[in-house]
């Protein structure tokens, strides 16, 4: 069984962090409607969705993949690096408590989830405006003795890791060679974006098929002679956000 967290749009997502891009006004009911279709997508694909009540108060919240991630054995709630995201967290735990133990990030250390690239035993931990060398230290004691081991990454003119390289399987990274060295990666098959779509290496792998936005066709194109399956998605009203298809869930392998 495959579950996915997600979490409805708060009415003051105009109000959200913006790191890397220009702000630009956001229509919440293109939004809500786009989100929706996202939602709809996850249980098409088989999954068994939990979608939580929006937040007013939090601008960010729908971006729930922030506050956590999940690997088989435990889920480790993160510590956002934006101060307006922190009380996000606490709306989380009780949806991820009843599938996973729970590991804790503890200041000072912050790392948001978007910066989190987790590929077999690694961990990969993008050091950005959001997440420090404190959290990599942090989470190779956390998770010793399961057997992971976490790396520092450098990246640039991009919010998270995840901005500029996904997971497309188990052997393959989907990659902007721009925004992140492809020499972190030994040993996997990288696919590089088209470079006239710098935005386009953010995808959501979920029971066979990849999770893509339609705004990136020449990428989806690339992905396709790999001989990957693509569930189209348009969330180009939330990419206003610096959202993204991994930013909008949690997914939970049972």
């Amino acid at each position: 069984m495959t579950i996915a967290v997600t979490r409805r749009i708060s009415p003051r997502l105009n109000e959200c962090e913006i790191t890397h891009i220009e702000r630009a006004p956001i229509d919440l009911d293109t939004a809500r409607a786009q989100h929706d279709a996202y939602v709809h997508l996850l249980a098409d694909l088989g999954c068994q969705v939990i979608e939580l009540p929006e937040e007013p108060d939090l601008p960010d919240s729908v971006f729930v993949e922030d506050t956590a991630f999940i690997l088989p054995e435990v889920a480790v709630i993160t510590r956002p690096g934006a101060d307006s995201r922190r009380p996000e967290v606490e709306t989380i735990i009780p949806a991820l408590a009843p599938f996973r133990p729970l590991l804790h990030v503890a200041p000072p250390a912050t790392v948001d989830g978007g910066d989190v690239l987790v590929a077999g035993k690694n961990i990969f931990i993008g050091l950005s405006t959001r997440s420090n060398r404190g959290a990599v230290d942090q989470l190779n004691s956390l998770l010793d003795d399961y057997g992971y081991k976490a790396w520092g990454v450098e990246l640039k003119d991009c919010l998270h890791l995840k901005t500029a390289v996904t997971r497309v399987d188990d052997a393959t990274l989907l990659i902007n060679p721009n925004w992140v060295d492809p020499s972190n990666f030994p040993g996997f098959d990288l696919i590089e974006v088209d470079a006239s779509e710098p935005f386009a290496a953010n995808c959501l792998p979920v029971r066979g098929k990849i999770i893509y936005p339609t705004t990136f066709p020449a990428t989806r194109k690339r992905l396709e002679e790999k001989g990957f399956l693509i569930a189209p998605v348009d969330l180009s009203e939330l990419a206003k956000a610096e959202g993204a298809v991994t930013c909008c869930s949690l997914i939970v392998e049972m």
